[in-house]
């Protein structure tokens, strides 16, 4: 990665955020290796910028290169800020994830609609505070038109018996341990259908940054409700590596599927845009609005504060 290129000039439109079991594309030829530093820091790990017929598409690893970030550690606020500052709009996001329900069976893939926020408050969850308050409507957390590619894409799936399931509730919940049986249960009967530690902030910053984000959920496990066996890193780590060429094969197809619609409205999120920078500008009175969040948000915005 070191001898790659550390800039590039052309807009990137489309990222991918690979999470455990998607350390990289095949197929996509690295072109540059962008070091990022943000308001909020710096981000997980560089971001690599990969090209497949011509088309730019950013990668970058939420756990960090060598996966030495535990859940909580991810940089969630300088890594969605780092890809729209490099012009991405539209975010496949990818999670190993345990599931909650018999009919997803370990190694089958999930294209939630819907989360559940079991997580602390330890993780820094917004981009609007210290001196300028933004409320972002989250009523839908993931974008139906990225949901609705993904699913197109399900042939590209190998191996008897996998299945693509449209729709879904992820429980997202701080970790780094595994739920005990009781909590397993419990997010069960909310109607829970996978778990995970990634989907937040991540999704509810991509919100705040209008971009269009939808996660790719690879089951690797039945939670600990299912058996009296527990969940353990070897048992994952096997379902992750058998199922880890159809986890590429199908971003594979939805990057295909995005970048041939590179300047399309869907994947520039013309139906997100202004959705935030609305909620920010009437929120916060001018007399109130502290000089460096306003650095911040012009930032994520750039010209936001000269209308």
């Amino acid at each position: 990665m070191a001898s790659l290129p550390d800039h590039f000039d052309r807009p990137v439109r489309i990222a991918v955020i690979g999470g455990t079991g998607l350390g990289k594309i095949d197929g996509y030829t690295p072109i540059a290796s962008l070091d990022v530093t943000t308001p909020w820091g710096k981000p997980s790990s560089p971001i690599l910028i990969l090209e497949h017929g011509g088309v730019p598409i950013g990668f970058l690893a939420r756990h960090g290169l060598y996966h030495q970030l535990a859940p909580h550690e991810v940089a969630a606020r300088a890594n969605i800020a780092a890809l729209r500052s490099l012009g991405v709009r539209t975010v496949i996001a990818f999670s190993a994830v345990g599931s909650l329900q018999e009919e997803i069976k370990p190694m089958d893939f999930v294209v939630p609609d819907q989360i559940i926020d079991r997580t602390k408050g330890i993780r820094p969850f917004t981009f609007f505070e210290g001196g300028v308050v933004g409320h972002v409507g989250f009523a839908d957390p993931f974008d139906a038109g990225l949901a609705a590619t993904v699913q197109q894409c399900a042939a590209a799936m190998r191996g008897d018996g996998v299945v693509l399931h449209s729709g879904g509730t992820v429980v997202c919940i701080e970790g780094p341990q595994f739920s005990t049986r009781a909590e397993s249960n419990m997010y069960r009967s909310w109607g829970g259908s996978v778990i995970n530690m990634s989907a937040l902030p991540e999704a509810k910053l991509a919100r705040e940054a209008e971009l269009a984000y939808q996660m790719i959920c690879m089951a690797t496990d039945y939670d600990c409700w299912h058996t009296t066996e527990d969940v353990d890193v070897a048992m994952v780590l096997k379902y992750m590596e058998a199922n880890s060429k159809n986890a590429k094969h199908l971003v594979g197809a939805v990057l295909d599927q995005l970048a041939a619609q590179e300047n399309s409205d869907k994947v520039l999120a013309k139906h997100w845009e202004g959705s935030a920078q609305g909620a920010v500008k009437f929120m916060t009175k001018p007399a109130g609005r502290d000089p460096e969040a306003m650095k911040r948000i012009e930032y994520l915005f750039p010209g936001f504060w000269e209308n």
